[in-house]
């Protein structure tokens, strides 16, 4: 049978930033002129030459060069650090997202963000995480302000999923919970927190496909408990318990937690706990889970201990679950509890999640017509051998250790990026003709209200 299907819009409206007729296509090859180039991105010959030259430099694009225009470049979401451009790859006439992450080199903690973001992106190799096709020719270093990375375009997220008005059967639900699982699996395997996982954040394409995106917030998991993380990670209504009560080091389990909110949100279209502030959000956990023990507030802080001590004692209220859908069946509900749990230690890690049988179902479903790892001949499907592969050797983030100047870093970036083009195919630049281009140049990142808000200092 098919995959399951989903209607998905275009990314949040189509916002008529490319106009009428452009000149060219957004991102374009970069031209090889015997005159030194123009000091920002080379630049391009009259539209006619533009064409021609992609046709010299790559003879496949050939067929498609002249109905690159006739799906418009246009943006398509606004990130925590960045802009994401819908726009289509000159060299093979294909569709792609095209992320702008502007004012990079403003202080060295935004620098060592992206930097790592970056080399995140370039190292994942799995199909339920969003990773780099590409990056963008970078000017020369003294004009070097902002990066430009090509990714796989993606028609939805499950946030426009959930709030929309169409019916997502159980189907839908253990699919999509499926590959949350099988992506963070990987994740967590690489020794990555993500820490901002959120609906917005699990890009969707028509046939259900699934990808964790946004690694703005993410690093690498903390083994030294003394070792003080920030507080300032996760959408409110999806934050851990134990960020919310100022714990100052946690795990992976805080990632399980926002899969736990969101699979109750697939299961009630509704957010699970919306609150208007972050003691209101703890506040809420409570009505849910009852009055944690204080072994499982071991690592909270004073203030918060006193708030949870203070109010009155509550017990817990979790067969409420069932009343969520149809849908919260028992092993639903089985599995969402053991997600739900306020002691990080206690929660379930994503590879036993993904052993429960609520899942089964989305796993054959995912492997017999969705997956990219199995394939079907004459005489059937022939399966992977590994359903949920996770990663060997983990994520190495000692290129953060002597990092110490804004243009040291510019410098390593620069590098980096020139590095990860060397065989690749021909390089891509920003074609600054394209009317495109210029709302794109313009286009800022989102507002404060649209961050994770700030975390409540208890004492």
């Amino acid at each position: 049978g098919g995959g399951v299907g989903v209607v998905v819009g275009g990314g949040g409206g189509a916002v008529g930033a490319a106009g009428g007729g452009g000149i060219g296509t957004a991102v374009h090859p970069v031209q090889h002129h015997h005159h030194p180039a123009a000091p920002y991105f080379p630049s391009p010959a009259p539209a006619a030459a533009a064409a021609a030259a992609s046709v010299q430099i790559h003879a496949a694009a050939a067929a498609k060069v002249h109905q690159l225009d006739i799906e418009p470049d246009r943006p398509i979401g606004y990130g925590a650090f960045g802009v994401v451009w819908s726009v289509t790859d000159p060299r093979d006439g294909k569709r792609v997202a095209l992320k702008k992450m502007p004012n990079v080199f403003q202080n060295l903690v935004s620098c060592k963000r992206v930097f790592r973001e970056l080399k995140m992106l370039c190292f994942f190799k799995h199909d339920n995480v969003l990773s780099a096709l590409d990056m963008l020719q970078p000017p020369h270093i003294d004009y070097f302000e902002e990066i430009y990375v090509v990714t796989e375009l993606m028609q939805s997220d499950l946030h426009k999923i959930i709030v929309s008005p169409q019916p997502l059967s159980s189907d839908h639900v253990k699919v999509f919970l499926y590959q949350i699982l099988r992506g963070l699996k990987y994740l967590h395997s690489a020794g990555i927190l993500h820490r901002d996982i959120k609906p917005g954040n699990l890009l969707v394409n028509s046939n259900c496909v699934l990808k964790i995106c946004d690694f703005g917030l993410a690093r690498v998991e903390e083994l030294d408990e003394s070792r003080h993380m920030t507080q300032e990670v996760v959408t409110q209504y999806y934050r851990a318990p134990e960020i919310l009560m100022g714990s100052r080091h946690y795990t992976n389990a805080i990632d399980i937690w926002s899969v736990g909110c969101i699979f109750a949100e697939l299961l009630g279209r509704r957010i699970l706990f919306q609150a208007q502030s972050p003691i209101q959000q703890l506040d809420l956990i409570t009505d849910l889970l009852g009055t944690p023990s204080l072994e499982a507030m071991r690592t909270a802080c004073e203030g918060a201990k006193a708030h949870i001590l203070r109010g009155p004692h509550k017990q817990p209220s979790l067969p409420v679950l069932y009343t969520l859908s149809s849908q919260a069946t028992h092993e639903a509900v089985h599995l969402l509890c053991r997600m739900l749990v306020f002691d990080p230690s206690k929660r379930i890690s994503a590879k036993d999640a993904l052993a429960h049988p609520y899942l089964d179902e989305g796993r054959l479903r995912y492997h017999t017509c969705m997956c990219k790892c199995c394939y079907t001949t004459s005489t059937g499907r022939v399966y992977t051998n590994d359903f949920e592969p996770i990663t060997n050797p983990k994520f190495d983030d000692g290129f953060e250790k002597n990092l110490t100047s804004v243009r040291q870093v510019k410098e390593l970036i620069h590098q980096f990026i020139l590095e990860q083009q060397k065989g690749n195919r021909v390089p891509l630049c920003i074609n600054p003709q394209s009317a495109a281009f210029k709302s794109f140049i313009s286009s800022t990142v989102a507002q404060p209200s649209e961050m994770p808000p700030s975390p409540l200092v208890w004492e």
